[in-house]
């Protein structure tokens, strides 16, 4: 019989032996309950620091999800319309336009930006980039805040600031939202998949909606109730000495990476901007409990957090035709769609790995990976800290073990 931890073991020693993945960690838990830990690596090579199971991580865009279902705790909860058009919360998503046969047009006013596009990354809202004015505009906006995060601007007595006076000079969460609004979008809401901020307007909508800063909301209604005691937009010093560095390959060695990728401060420590898209730090332990409160239809220990049919909304839906064909330009996501912030698979036999329809989750700028597998009552977390890692090599070869 096939021994799928040895065989996950090696697969991890050898991605760490190659240097594929400085140091990595992997749950799988099944009905909830845990059938494979393994780790391999350091999370600080310099300090001989191993990657445990309670290493700290940046998520990046793993955080995506959990703005998702912050999302439908509101929306399940008459809070937010996910029809609603964006303008409702901030006045820099009014009047806007976008990219038309390119050329910059006022966005129709029946085409306005809605919830339920920054759900879908259907909104037209991009990342930093040169090709486009959504793009470059957009990337204006991100070294301004990474430059008021660092402090280059000359503020003298900076570095003799408390971190809440520092966070005065930083961009906020609503301040990014409302800013980048303004900027023309990448094409007419709806009718196109692309990548992009739509997960940090979010973020700030639900803090617009709430009265909430974001991070308290996502504390008291899903952190807390799901006993995630490690994740936040922040690392408390107490626990600064189980935050895993960054690493990326330089002269076929182990460098350390230490910029503030996406306004995301490195160091963990606190940010005005709590990013809805890659903000969040977190563990394997934590994020599995997130995991199963999906699979379980909204439940943890006997608590609700989301209702059945929420969670069912969440997790069973896929693009429309027209931005699908976009989607499916993504390298590596064959067989899948993309709703509520998620992949969702929807034809296993066109999928480069092995998996049944219907299985969901995503993944984050450094290697972080969340899978939820409703057929076989799977939750997969792997957690590297790698410079634009994503899913990787290991990531599908583990996951085929698991699911094989």
């Amino acid at each position: 019989m096939r021994d799928k931890q040895k065989l996950i073991q090696q697969a991890m020693d050898r991605a760490v032996a190659n240097k594929e993945v400085a140091g990595v960690n992997l749950l799988v838990t099944q009905d909830g309950q845990e059938t494979y830990y393994a780790q391999s690596g350091h999370a600080d090579i310099a300090k001989d620091i191993p990657m445990n199971r309670d290493t700290i991580v940046h998520l990046y865009s793993q955080s995506k999800p959990v703005t998702a279902a912050a999302a439908m705790l509101l929306m399940q909860d008459g809070v937010i319309d996910l029809d609603e058009p964006v303008e409702n919360f901030f006045e820099g998503f009014k009047n806007q336009t976008c990219l038309i046969d390119g050329q910059i047009q006022k966005v129709p006013d029946d085409k306005k930006v809605r919830i339920f596009d920054l759900l879908n990354m259907t909104s037209g809202l991009v990342y930093p980039g040169i090709n486009t004015e959504a793009e470059r505009a957009t990337s204006a906006l991100f070294i301004d805040a990474v430059r008021r995060l660092e402090n280059s601007y000359d503020i003298a007595d900076y570095r003799e600031m408390s971190e809440d006076e520092r966070q005065k000079h930083q961009m906020s969460t609503l301040e990014f939202a409302d800013e980048i609004g303004k900027f023309p979008l990448q094409f007419v809401p709806g009718s196109y998949f692309q990548y992009g901020t739509s997960a940090d307007v979010l973020g700030a909508v639900i803090e617009k909606a709430t009265g909430q800063k974001f991070g308290d909301f996502l504390k008291e209604r899903l952190f807390d109730p799901l006993e995630m005691k490690d994740t936040a937009f922040f690392v408390p010093e107490e626990k600064k000495s189980r935050l895993s560095r960054v690493y990326e390959v330089h002269g076929g060695e182990f460098r350390e990476f230490t910029g503030d990728h996406l306004i995301i401060r490195n160091d963990g420590n606190p940010n005005a901007f709590e990013s809805g898209g890659a903000g969040l730090f977190s563990t394997l332990d934590d994020y599995s409990h997130f995991g199963q409160m999906l699979l379980n239809n909204g439940t943890y220990k006997g608590k609700e957090i989301l209702t059945p049919a929420t969670v069912k909304f969440m997790t069973n839906a896929s693009l429309k035709e027209g931005p699908q064909h976009a989607f499916d330009n993504w390298h590596g996501l064959e067989g899948h769609s993309y709703r509520n912030l998620m992949r969702i698979m929807t034809d296993p036999e066109q999928a480069l790995i092995i998996g049944h329809k219907g299985e969901y989750g995503w993944d984050g700028w450094l290697g972080a990976y969340f899978m939820n597998d409703p057929e076989s009552r799977t939750t997969m977390i792997m957690l590297t800290q790698m410079r634009d890692y994503g899913t990787g090599h290991l990531t599908r070869r583990i996951r085929n073990i698991v699911l094989s």
